[in-house]
């Protein structure tokens, strides 16, 4: 019963803080990011542990929680990757995206490799990742926000997807050559557009409620969700099918902002005991999980888009560079898919998410902190039609 409590407060808390966030302006991301690495933390060190005698493995043990996890990270991986399908390659997103992708990474891996307690390989290679990763729907918010000239957000969002798609990919891969069998079954799920294809089954709505029903199966039953989910709509793009939502766009949002996003977000952090955490850490290896990540991405990003050159008369090099660093759902996802499978530790998990935070909030300190006027939904790729 206080476990139920405990997630319905959860919940409460997360609309709250969204409510509170749209009255100063803020995006729900980052009013919800604000909670779950601020305000969660001090609730569960003051009052949760303490007076409820609650503990986070208690908090996270119920199957019906574990259950409606899977399906929460499915429905947000699924909104991630089903930009892909969007994709239109364009040499100047590349040329933003290979020192933006490749200049943190291999800070992230260095970082792994010389600061951080000796671990596996796959560890290493997903702090990388993380130091890459750029958040696509955050990232597009804010660009919808301040009115970017269209052509100019199709580039940067095009860069944000190839980055995300590098990253994707590259772990997937990594995952599969572990175990063969997480990498063919995920592979065979992925071939079913082919088959309906070939049976003559065109509906949309067929494809879309198989990938993202698929998606909770492989979630579930540990069976490489991301090989899955890139493989399966990288062959709807190649068959120029389109990958409609499952709920309508108003439901959808609804149900990321006030259930999935609250649910992910809390699921990890309860875990985490910071006191311990920052004492495991100590001052040198915080300091460069929270600066390197940021720095390194910053520069990438600075470097790319000046190989790319200005997108418009008047286009602020530092800016852009700034918006490419945001790091958003993306990286909270890849994170408590880390944290899960157990390839990173509670405190390496609870400094990049304070890091996120940071990133994410560093357009609002320069003034592209306010809700879009037409922020109803939520955002896709700019060339989405959906």
């Amino acid at each position: 019963m206080m476990v139920v409590l405990f997630w319905a407060m959860a919940l409460v808390l997360f609309a709250l803080a969204t409510r509170v966030g749209r009255h100063f302006g803020l995006i729900p991301i980052v009013s919800q990011l604000l909670l779950a690495t601020l305000g969660l933390p001090l609730l569960m060190y003051f009052w949760i542990e303490p007076q409820w005698q609650l503990s986070g493995a208690q908090l996270v043990s119920p199957g019906w929680l574990k259950n409606l996890y899977s399906l929460s990270f499915a429905l947000l991986l699924g909104y991630i990757l089903s930009d892909v399908i969007d994709l239109q390659l364009d040499r100047q997103s590349l040329k933003i995206a290979l020192p933006s992708f490749c200049i943190p990474f291999a800070c992230g891996l260095a970082t792994a490799i010389w600061l951080l307690p000796p671990q596996p390989w796959i560890s290493s290679l997903a702090v990388g990742l993380l130091f890459a990763i750029t958040a696509i729907p955050v990232l597009y918010l804010y660009l919808r926000h301040i009115d970017y000239p269209p052509a100019a957000t199709r580039r940067l969002v095009q860069t944000a997807i190839l980055i995300d798609l590098a990253c994707w990919t590259l772990f997937g891969i990594a995952q599969g050559s572990l175990h063969l069998s997480s990498l063919l079954l995920p592979l065979a799920g992925a071939c079913l557009p082919v088959l309906l294809r070939l049976l003559g089954l065109r509906q949309t709505w067929l494809y879309s409620l198989s990938f993202f029903a698929l998606l909770v199966v492989a979630e579930h039953f540990k069976l490489n969700a991301l090989i899955f989910g890139i493989g399966y709509v990288l062959i709807m793009a190649a068959l120029k099918a389109p990958l409609v939502l499952p709920l309508p766009a108003m439901w959808m949002s609804r149900l990321q902002t006030y259930i999935a996003i609250p649910l992910i977000l809390t699921f990890g952090i309860v875990q985490i005991n910071v006191h311990s955490a920052m004492d495991s850490l100590g001052w040198m290896q915080l300091v460069a999980l929270l600066l390197l990540p940021m720095l390194s991405k910053l520069l990438g990003n600075w470097l790319g888009l000046g190989w790319a050159g200005t997108s418009f008369q008047g286009a602020s090099r530092w800016r852009e560079s700034v918006l490419l660093n945001i790091r958003g759902l993306s990286e909270i996802v890849f994170l408590n898919l880390l944290l899960q499978q157990q390839l990173i530790s509670p405190p390496l998990y609870f400094a990049l998410m304070l890091m996120g935070l940071i990133a994410t909030l560093l357009p609002a300190l320069t003034g592209m902190h306010r809700i879009p006027l037409k922020a109803a939904v939520p955002a896709r790729s700019p060339h989405a039609n959906r």
